[in-house]
């Protein structure tokens, strides 16, 4: 199984499909890693491991539909089975979606379709839940809607910062992330 990942951060998650590759305990084939602006630390992760990367710069284009454009094509080059958003903090448009409809894969730290949005994690602390998580789930043309493939639950405790209980919810996302992965990879994805 083929995938592109993209990035806007750090690359954690990524990191942690990097490592399970080089174990050989995930079989998938990372066709490339890109992101969204230079300079971020997932690409040089990817690179540093020997993967191609590349960016499609959102601030190189004066609309918005323009890059969206530049991204599917750029992505579309490696013929990728499935695209993972891991970090990735830049909504894609229609064409995107539809150009990898059903093989476009997204992380989020919450239990969808509770907290949807950037800052799924302080809204789920704001809102006072006592159990929030993370979830593995297609992405659609919604902010973080689509199928839900898994979900993983985290319990907030009385001391709780918005750091040390995303902290949490990461360790879990990146055990469901690959343990996704390797499922789809061995059986392919859910038909809906």
């Amino acid at each position: 199984m083929r995938i592109v990942v993209l990035v806007s951060g750090t690359g954690s998650n990524l990191q942690a499909v990097l490592d399970a590759v080089a174990e050989r305990t995930l079989d998938v084939e990372i066709a490339a890693v890109g992101a969204d602006r230079p300079g971020t630390f997932g690409v040089q992760r990817a690179a540093d491991a020997g993967y191609e990367t590349f960016v499609v710069n959102f601030r190189d284009f004066d609309r918005r539909s323009d890059w969206n454009l530049a991204l599917t094509e750029k992505v579309a080059s490696y013929r990728p089975d499935i695209v993972l958003s891991s970090g990735f903090m830049r909504i894609v448009d229609e064409h995107f979606i539809n150009t990898f409809e059903g093989r476009y894969i997204n992380t989020h730290p919450a239990l969808l379709p509770s907290f949807p949005g950037a800052h799924g994690v302080r809204d789920a602390l704001a809102y006072g839940v006592r159990v929030t998580g993370c979830t593995v789930h297609i992405a659609d043309a919604g902010v973080d809607t689509g199928p839900i493939l898994a979900q993983a639950a985290v319990d907030v405790l009385d001391t709780d910062t918005e750091e040390s209980l995303h902290e949490r919810i990461k360790v879990q996302e990146r055990r469901l992330l690959l343990e996704t992965l390797s499922r789809i990879s061995a059986e392919g994805l859910p038909v809906s």
